[in-house]
């Protein structure tokens, strides 16, 4: 693997998205606690579900506007269903259930289609991973009147110096993108072929509910930004106070529930915005977050920062090499 290697990073894309969103509201272009209509009219009049697992037409009026604070959070009512329910059979029906396969909807065709159905839970009352940063993506390409990839460009990537992270690879970089994996039975199974698949190329579609690529340089790079209290080369890129709200745990215990993620995600573990942090024991003040095509990051309260970058898709025979790495570094203070 060569070391500037332009690999999916998946929802490692979510600490990115937060830090651009946060930007527009040091901008003044919208606030955190701020309904989302204007731009979003699609969450206008939301239903929401009795209880999670009710059925779809079982609801009740949304006592509250999504706000932008929900999305960070993934407290919109919108997210990954982990229990059998008329929910998750109505999600992978029309085609916004979150998986391993790339997208297989433009971005207007997917909002359209995720806002048919009922939330989960009201507003902030509750905890649903993934969905509300499709919703940002598409929330930041509408306000500021430009594509997801585009904005990030301008308004993160060149000024960051990050040259290599993009929503897709161009077809110049394309012999540094690698084959992405599935490890079977018998081995590995190569699900798309280096410098091909879903990433390589424009894509067909608006992707602005979409995941980035990046290096291991440049995610660095970013992080060194974060770290530093939102400032890189002497320039302030988000506020040291957005910093500290972006690494410490966001959700309430009350939306902590058993059924909003994988059994035991909340001990010891919180939610910032867009990465999961260490509310307790010997890692507490770590935050990172992994992607599904086996890639992790987390960053220790001394500075200490890890990056993993596999493109093999995470499962249970990657947990082993995920701890490892979550190992190397243990922090004594």
């Amino acid at each position: 693997m060569r070391d500037d290697a332009i690999m999916r990073i998946q929802s490692m894309t979510k600490v990115i998205t937060s830090t651009a969103a946060l930007r527009l509201v040091e901008a003044g272009r919208l606030g955190l606690d701020q309904g989302l209509e204007e731009w979003l009219p699609e969450l206008a009049s939301r239903r929401v579900l009795s209880s999670p697992t009710a059925e779809l037409d079982d609801t009740v009026p949304a006592r509250r506007a999504i706000t932008l604070r929900h999305l960070l959070t993934n407290a919109s009512g919108y997210g990954m269903v982990i229990v059998d329910s008329p929910l998750q059979k109505a999600m992978a029906d029309n085609g916004t259930e979150a998986g391993p396969e790339p997208l297989a909807l433009g971005a207007e065709e997917w909002i359209t289609r995720l806002t048919e159905l009922p939330l989960a839970f009201q507003p902030g009352q509750g905890w649903r991973y993934h969905h509300s940063f499709g919703l940002l993506g598409i929330l930041i390409a509408r306000l500021t009147g430009r594509t997801l990839g585009e904005h990030l460009a301008q308004d993160l990537f060149d000024p960051l110096g990050m040259t290599d992270t993009a929503l897709w690879v161009p077809e110049e970089k394309l012999d540094r993108l690698p084959a992405a994996y599935r490890l079977g039975n018998d081995g590995l199974v190569e699900m798309e072929p280096a410098g091909g698949g879903f990433y390589a190329g424009p894509p067909v579609f608006d992707v602005s509910h979409s995941e980035l690529v990046s290096t291991a340089r440049d995610f660095h790079r970013f992080l060194r930004m974060v770290i530093d209290g939102g400032r890189v080369e002497g320039e302030q890129v988000i506020s040291a106070d957005h910093v500290r709200m972006m690494i410490s745990d966001q959700v309430s215990a009350e939306c902590k529930t058993p059924d909003s993620f994988f059994p035991g995600f909340w001990h010891e573990t919180g939610w910032g915005f867009g990465v999961s942090v260490k509310t307790a024991g010997t890692l507490r003040g770590r935050y990172g977050w992994a992607g599904g095509q086996g890639t992790d990051f987390y960053v220790d309260r001394d500075g200490t920062v890890g990056i993993l970058l596999t493109q093999v898709e995470l499962g249970e025979q990657m947990l082993p090499l995920v701890e490892e790495f979550q190992a190397l570094h243990e922090p004594t203070y």
